[in-house]
């Protein structure tokens, strides 16, 4: 599926350049068409690193975060300079070459493919898209997104109301760079213990950094308070993969990937519109305040995690057939000798 869906992804973009619909049409399909290659990669990696190499998950997940942190980087940037210097078509068939480009790339690797599932299986497997646990980590990733929709229009708005709107790209590089550095050492380090709690742990850290950018003011203590948020965010993006993966059958993993990135860009969108609102009436402090909301409700929904789920067993020392009680459906995987809900 994933070639069709490139080819009418490069279709819409060439709509978009010919004008041969109206543009807010042509920028639907080119919306509607983009792929969601994050889950499909994520989904791979939950295939491949299957049984005893289960434990490595979560590194390849932290993997995982770090590319999509160096694309959001420097994608924008090099789009922006092509549109700077008088090419935005230039920058537009850059992003349509990099999707479809890596796209390919991804689908010729047969390697890697998830064996495929029966329609009957999936079709039993999608009553675990409603259970709570899988739930819980859509609400989560639609928050997170909340928060990033937040920052970006705080970000800007602090910079342009103290005159210096050069200034917000170093408040972004501080936030992003730091980003970076947590996915990489959460990933490096050989934790144990148990996914839900690293997550509420996370969830509460992030909500304790961000709520000093609600009255703070100086330019040095902003950017050092975004880049102590930019540690916490990695890890959450990385336990919420690990917990999606361990919360539904395997004949649904990318549809679930697939839901969690949706609730991500919708959040995204929305607290756009909402902290642009509130900076319009109360300044930036009133866009961070949205973020600080944000970061607090994913608190509360870890926390919840904790107190209705049953202890997180690491992958690689689960037994053969461990069993969830009261889950509304269990999978039995002969590959990864273990079961969850």
């Amino acid at each position: 599926m994933l070639p069709c869906v490139l080819g009418a992804h490069a279709g819409a973009v060439a709509l978009l350049l010919a004008g041969a619909v109206p543009d807010l049409v042509a920028g639907v399909l080119v919306g509607a068409t983009l792929p969601q290659l994050s889950a499909l990669s994520a989904a791979r990696w939950s295939a491949l690193l299957s049984g005893e190499r289960a434990a490595a998950l979560p590194s390849a997940f932290a993997l995982e975060a770090l590319a999509n942190g160096v694309s959001y980087m420097a994608g924008p940037a090099l789009v922006s300079v092509l549109g700077a210097t008088g090419h935005p078509v230039a920058g537009v068939l850059l992003a349509a070459a990099l999707v479809v480009g890596g796209g390919l790339a991804l689908a010729a690797q047969c390697r890697t493919v998830p064996p495929l599932i029966g329609h009957a299986e999936r079709r039993h497997a999608g009553r675990a898209l409603l259970c709570s646990a899988f739930l819980r980590q859509v609400a989560l990733g639609l928050a997170l997104g909340v928060f990033f929709g937040a920052i970006q229009v705080s970000v800007a708005a602090y910079a342009v109301g103290r005159g210096t709107p050069d200034a917000a790209a170093l408040l972004y590089v501080a936030f992003n760079c730091t980003n970076l550095v947590g996915g990489w050492v959460y990933g490096a380090w050989r934790h144990g213990g148990s996914p839900r709690r690293r997550q509420a742990a996370a969830a509460a850290c992030l909500t304790l950094a961000s709520l000093p950018l609600t009255f703070l003011d100086a330019p040095l203590a902003v950017g050092a308070t975004l880049a102590l948020t930019g540690l916490a965010v990695p890890v959450l993006l990385i336990l919420s993969s690990v917990l999606t993966e361990s919360a539904v059958p395997r004949a649904v993993l990318t549809q679930a990937f697939t839901w969690g990135s949706s609730a991500s860009a919708a959040g995204i969108a929305g607290a756009a519109a909402v902290a642009g609102r509130l900076v319009d009436a109360g300044g930036a402090q009133g866009g961070f305040g949205v973020a600080a909301g944000a970061a607090a409700l994913m608190t509360v929904l870890a926390l919840g995690g904790l107190r209705d789920s049953p202890p997180d067993v690491p992958k690689s020392s689960a037994p053969a057939e461990t069993t969830v009680p009261n889950a509304p459906l269990t999978r039995r995987d002969s590959s990864t000798n273990r079961s969850a809900p």
